[in-house]
């Protein structure tokens, strides 16, 4: 495997132990603050890692590596936190990525896109450096570093900072950036230079790295997961070394990482695909379920970026239909999702169905009932991807193939019926989201092989109160596997190794990558353990890391 660089292990290796705590203590988070403990955003899981890192630079990564090798422990990488699982939490090091978020732009390196696209070299661009951080060694030998005659670099490099300027590559439609940064941090950095991505989930409230390592999707028919726009990773990996990979160089480590549940290494940087900046132009009207998915091909194909939002109580499905368009901004709300009043009501009645659970089912009805009408928006691109997500919620999603779409609703609407005949059946929350991807190549991918039609399901926490949750998942999950549905890597499900290698061809070829990239399973918590390799008693089980009972 070729290296960027030489390995700055070798030099953190001959660090005397004492040392390496004392360069870490600016990074760490002492015991008794709030950070010390993480909570994920739907706040279902919590964990109280043995310590929590916050680098600043990918020096410090270095040095969190090497201490946890030295010491035996696993380090996981956290982001903001949004997971509705516990893929992040771990009783070892935990590594926060807030401050490894940069917009950075890559000098004198080939566009990694152009395989696909035919893609001059790029070129330099500014470099800004700071004095006050920290850099690693192997940046002294750096040729864009010895070019620059800042006086800074008389100092010693090691204890000084290198920060890229905020620029991107316009021409070549790319942007490199450090996998720590919020995706509506990023939309700001690409606005500027009249830039967008391609396609997007449905909140920027998640880091670049999480989106990539989970292989997040938006929706559209020929839009696949957003890792299929990512041109090339740098990583940092369990022995210190620091590697870049794409489809030309090192293709299975890059393969395995852009769905690798950061389990390959410490994803440092990006290279990802953008667009020139853009408006949606989006449609949202209701229409029966019967209707929808009668037509569901020919509504699903008749617009870039069709969501469906599925109302069981009511038995209607609104339809959200986004098209790119050069109309002016002319962004419109709804009184139940973008008002204080929406919300509060809201989230009212979702408290009163806690107690009384027949209450959901009329609350679904006057949440389709108040969003009836046909309503017309232009906005910025990442304004229409993305939606209000409201409240703390239990959330699963899982992807079937598309040819197996309209059964798979079809049965599901049967199944709650049912439930909502029964006075002792099912009263879950309204709004099923449904939404589509096209197929890819990617390992783990849950779209790899074939497009895809993802159906997710949500359980709010009003107040951030528990709600009954566990059997409506479950039935749900039997349905999704009876369809060979396969779980979005961010959120929980039940399948082991076993289930999994049937349902992805290289998933040995994934686990292969670990063994040689982290032999010892560094990268390696909980969530990797129980599901990437079947270890899922004592430490390891399903709900070790529950918020609450």
């Amino acid at each position: 495997m070729s290296s960027e660089s030489t390995p700055a292990s070798s030099k953190a290796h001959a660090i005397p132990l004492q040392t390496l705590y004392e360069l870490l203590a600016p990074v760490t988070v002492r015991a008794g603050d709030p950070r010390a403990t993480f909570t994920n955003w739907g706040l279902s899981f919590t964990c109280t890692p043995l310590s929590v890192f916050q680098p600043e630079t990918e020096r410090d990564c270095e040095l969190i590596l090497e201490l946890a090798r030295r010491e035996g422990k696993p380090v996981r990488v956290a982001g903001v936190g949004h997971s509705p699982s516990d893929l992040a939490c771990t009783t070892g090091f935990m590594l926060r990525t807030e401050k490894l978020n940069k917009v950075v732009e890559v000098s004198e390196r080939p566009c990694p896109c152009q395989r696909k696209r035919g893609c001059e070299r790029a070129h330099a661009s500014r470099i800004a450096i700071s004095s006050r951080l920290l850099v690693p060694v192997w940046l002294a030998q750096s040729p864009v570093i010895a070019e620059i005659s800042e006086p800074a670099i008389a100092l010693d490099l090691a204890l000084i900072s290198f920060r890229h300027s905020n620029s991107v590559n316009v021409e070549k439609r790319y942007v490199v950036a450090q996998a720590g940064i919020i995706l509506s941090d990023l939309h700001v950095a690409l606005a500027q230079h009249g830039l967008a991505m391609r396609n997007l989930g449905s909140i920027s409230d998640q880091t670049l790295g999480g989106v990539v390592t989970t292989a997040t999707h938006g929706t559209g028919m020929d839009f696949p997961v957003l890792s299929t726009y990512v041109c090339a990773l740098v990583l940092l990996l369990a022995d210190g070394s620091r590697v870049r990979c794409s489809r030309e160089e090192n293709h299975d480590l890059f393969m395995a990482s852009i769905c690798g549940i950061g389990s390959t290494g410490l994803i440092l940087e990006v290279t990802l695909e953008v667009e020139p900046a853009f408006r949606l132009r989006e449609v949202q009207e209701t229409q029966s379920f019967d209707e929808v998915v009668q037509n569901l091909d020919s509504i699903a194909r008749a617009s870039q970026h069709v969501r469906l939002w599925w109302f069981p109580q009511a038995d209607v499905v609104r339809v959200s239909s986004s098209d790119r368009t050069n109309e002016p901004r002319n962004p419109v709300g709804t009184w139940l999702w973008h008002s204080l009043v929406g919300y509060h009501l809201l989230q009212f009645f979702l408290f009163v169905g806690r107690y009384v659970p027949d209450f959901n089912l009329w609350t679904g009805r006057f949440a389709a009932w108040l969003i009836r009408d046909r309503t017309v928006t232009v906005d910025d691109s990442h304004r229409v991807y993305n939606i209000d997500c409201k409240y703390p919620q239990y959330t699963t999603e899982w992807a079937v193939s598309y040819e197996h779409a309209q059964a798979c609703l079809r049965e599901m609407r049967t199944w709650l019926d049912r439930e909502f005949a029964d006075p002792a059946g099912l009263r879950p929350h309204g709004g099923i989201e449904v939404r589509f991807s096209a197929a890819d190549d990617i390992w783990l991918s849950p779209s790899n092989g074939e497009r895809t039609c993802w159906i997710g399901l949500v359980q709010y926490k009003p107040y951030g109160l528990n709600v009954p949750y566990r059997k409506f998942f479950a039935q749900f999950e039997e349905l999704m596997i009876k369809y060979g549905g396969k779980p979005h890597w961010a959120k929980t499900h039940p399948l082991g190794p076993a289930a999994l290698r049937a349902l992805y061809p290289r998933f040995d070829d994934f686990v292969r990558v670990l063994g040689e990239v982290d032999p010892r399973g560094t990268f390696r918590n909980p969530y990797v353990q129980r599901h990437i390799f079947g270890n899922d008693a004592g430490e390891n089980g399903p709900r070790v890391f529950k918020k609450l009972p």
